[in-house]
């Protein structure tokens, strides 16, 4: 089985890649650093979360233009 992420972890991690498209990457501890600067997480665990997907959307991103 795959990973269960809440609706609104995709709904903004997707949000965020809309925004700022040039700006995360393939790096999980770079994206969280990017996270504070670009947004107001309070909880750690749900910014570690959207890093999570979006290194996950931009792996795959970068996998299929291969």
């Amino acid at each position: 089985m795959g990973k269960v992420r809440p609706v609104f972890i995709k709904k903004v991690s997707k949000e965020l890649i809309e925004k700022y498209p040039e700006v995360f990457s393939i790096d999980f501890e770079e994206n969280k650093k990017l996270l504070a600067k670009y947004t107001v997480i309070q909880s750690k665990l749900v910014r570690n979360r959207v890093a999570g997907y979006l290194t996950h959307l931009i792996k795959n991103k970068v996998d299929k233009l291969e």
